[in-house]
């Protein structure tokens, strides 16, 4: 810890640090020109042409297909580049450089996290929903489960994208509000409802269309402030000495306490549960990976949306470096000259990009371009699930024409809900850790459903209800009780002691001159241990509580045998993860549990050997009849697969 009486860095430049143009003397900041509005403006105009575009281009094509899938036909750059946008939104943009800031460069590890990421999503996840055919992801929580698990999932997912487009909508209007003077609700209601009239008029191929725009700007505008930052601050040297200085470089942090925040084990393992639950089974990243042509297509787009991972989280990453040593000797935090760590890169921005009109204009069209690439996707997809697991799924037979309106109007209603729900965010705090908190606790559960079906051919639906059941509950309790004791954070060293403080009210000079770290105690006896776990966890907790109450549950009230279990339903994982590694069949044989796959796991499983394996034909349409309603009609619900597959697999659904 520093001196408790000074708080200068040995070394650390002495000159005064005057906040842009800001003066601590008459309290003015920095307001937008006329070009930086302009420019948030065009982001706005672009992105809403390109959805009307679309949705007069294929005014022809009234199929839900189209509307909800882009008729399964896109190319897989387009695709990956909507991958990349949907869920790197201007959470990250702003959370990413506030991490560095805050925290250290330990952070660097998430890289390495992000492949295995990819590497599980390509070719674990999503190749079962591929080869469904299935419109919403939840659909095969029916063929494997029941469809009171596909509606509880349904509804959970639902809960986890309408908070999640709020605080994306919210945090970076709010920031930019408290920092430049943006009008706050003029950028809430502008952007949700621009974002909220071409998603539910184009459909998919508008939302991937304006993503591809909407990554460049963003991928533009973080370019901008990293280049004007590094002329700013001095070469990398000058930035990473600063960061030295501060005690801000940690690369080898591999303790296994799981309340560390951010270890290296915590960012590779505990942060993969966490994003393959985005990339793997949450239905935005699965409804975009099957409007491919085909499976290697879609495990393409997969990977070509790493590069474009890592690019924007270690240029992020070195934003925070340069902040840091730009603001190393008068911190904005505690001179409160900001409320947040969300506010510290707008303030940034405009302290090295403020004097070039225009630029900070592209740093807000490029932070908003990922706001409406995130809630466009979300409502997208939320819109498909809907329509499909919950009114498709329940009611009579719905012609395409008729879906694709109730789809669009879905897309209105949500957009409207996102509106009303933005203040929820404003007591979220730290919008990454936020984020990924959310996903955490109820990504995760989800994640942890989907791989009981996959992995575990004993599981039965009762099983499965209660395990999705009982890590919800864990997990509020955990991130409900963090949330109100709030433990306390190791953050890295900040100091005052260089700012121009001729006029600060009546802050005194203890205050302005006081330490980096102010030792905060904590009362570790259980539960409060508990609530110290790292949010980075919170996912990886989830899945294996689901997995474990699944499995007890199943087996108390009567497992399923494996021998019954569509083969198409779960996945081999020797011969998915092993593919290329010799294993003697003799050992790969018990790995496969039983289950009795067709010759290679790509490979569809042919009708005559589910005929085979599952009963004959009269069987099939005996309990076909169950499913019919009282006027004699069968429900609507289907998939792209022929009557007898759908029959056969709706048989499994029974415990």
């Amino acid at each position: 810890m520093a001196d408790q009486g000074s708080c200068k860095v040995p070394g650390a430049p002495r000159d005064p640090v005057f906040l842009g143009e800001y003066s601590f003397n008459t309290g003015t900041l920095k307001q937008f020109s006329v070009l930086d509005y302009v420019l948030f403006s065009a982001v706005l105009v672009v992105s809403a042409s390109i959805g009307l575009f679309n949705a007069w281009r294929d005014r022809q094509k009234q199929t839900l297909d189209d509307y909800l899938l882009a008729g399964r036909s896109m190319n897989p750059i387009p695709v990956a580049m909507s991958l990349l946008a949907s869920f790197m939104s201007a959470i990250t943009l702003l959370g990413t450089p506030a991490e560095m800031y805050n925290f250290t460069t330990v952070y660097f590890w998430i890289g390495l996290g992000y492949f295995l990421v990819i590497a599980g999503a390509a070719h674990i996840y999503i190749p079962v929903f591929y080869k469904l055919q299935v419109t919403s992801a939840y659909e095969y929580l029916e063929k494997r489960f029941s469809k009171r698990v596909r509606t509880a999932a349904s509804l959970t997912f639902v809960l986890q994208m309408i908070l999640y487009m709020a605080l994306v909508l919210y945090a970076p209007s709010l920031a930019l509000n408290a920092v430049t003077g943006f009008p706050l609700w003029g950028a809430v209601i502008s952007v949700g409802v621009v974002c909220t009239i071409y998603t539910a008029v184009g459909g998919m191929k508008a939302v991937l269309w304006t993503d591809c725009f909407q990554v460049v700007m963003m991928l533009v505008g973080y370019l901008a402030i990293l280049i004007r930052g590094a002329t700013t601050v001095g070469s990398w040297d000058v930035a990473w000495e600063s960061a030295k200085r501060t005690n801000r470089v940690v690369f080898d942090d591999f303790s296994v306490n799981p309340s560390v925040r951010h270890s290296v084990w915590a960012l590779v393992f505990g942060a993969y549960f966490t994003w393959v639950a985005i990339f793997g089974v949450n239905q935005a990243q699965v409804q975009r990976s099957i409007t491919c042509r085909s499976l290697k297509q879609a495990q393409f787009a997969m990977w070509m949306n790493f590069p474009g991972l890592c690019v924007i989280l270690y240029i992020g990453c070195f934003i925070g470096i340069y902040m840091s040593a730009f603001y190393e000797n008068c911190d904005p935090l505690k001179t409160k000259f900001v409320g947040d760590s969300n506010q510290l890169l707008p303030m940034f921005v405009m302290d090295v990009l403020g004097d070039v009109i225009g630029l900070p204009g592209l740093f807000v069209a490029g932070l908003f371009s990922g706001a409406l690439s995130t809630i466009s996707s979300g409502l997208n997809s939320i819109s498909a699930v809907i329509l499909e697991d919950c009114i498709k799924n329940y009611s009579r037979q719905i012609n395409d024409r008729r879906a694709r309106i109730i789809s669009q109007t879905l897309a209105v209603i949500f957009g409207i809900i996102c509106l009303a729900l933005t203040y929820v965010a404003s007591m979220l705090g730290s919008v990454l850790q936020a984020a990924l908190s959310l996903f955490g606790m109820i990504g995760g559960p989800l994640l942890g459903l989907f791989s009981l079906g996959m992995f575990f051919p004993w599981a039965n639906s009762y099983g499965a209800f209660s395990g999705l059941f009982g890590s919800l509950v864990l997990m509020f309790w955990i991130g409900g009780g963090a949330a109100v004791v709030k433990p306390p954070q190791d953050k890295a060293m900040r100091c005052i002691s260089n700012c121009n403080i001729t006029a600060f009210g009546n802050q005194t000079l203890s205050a302005l001159y006081a330490p980096w770290k102010v030792p905060q105690t904590f009362d570790t006896s259980p539960p409060n241990q508990l609530y110290t776990l790292s949010y980075l966890w919170y996912s990886c907790t989830a899945v294996f509580a689901c997995i474990i109450i699944g499995l007890i549950v199943s087996f108390i009230t009567g497992h399923k045998k494996p021998k019954d279990v569509d083969p198409r339903l779960i996945v081999p994982l020797c011969d998915v993860i092993f593919p290329f590694c010799y294993l003697p069949e003799k050992i790969r044989k018990p790995l496969r549990f039983g289950i009795e796959h067709e010759g290679k796991f790509n490979e569809q499983i042919s009708h005559d050997t589910q005929i085979k394996k599952f009963g004959d034909v009269d069987a099939e349409e005996k309990y076909s009849n169950t499913r019919m309603g009282n006027n004699g009609q069968e429900n609507s619900y289907s998939t792209e697969k022929t009557d007898s597959d759908d029959k056969m697999i709706e048989l499994q659904s029974r415990d």
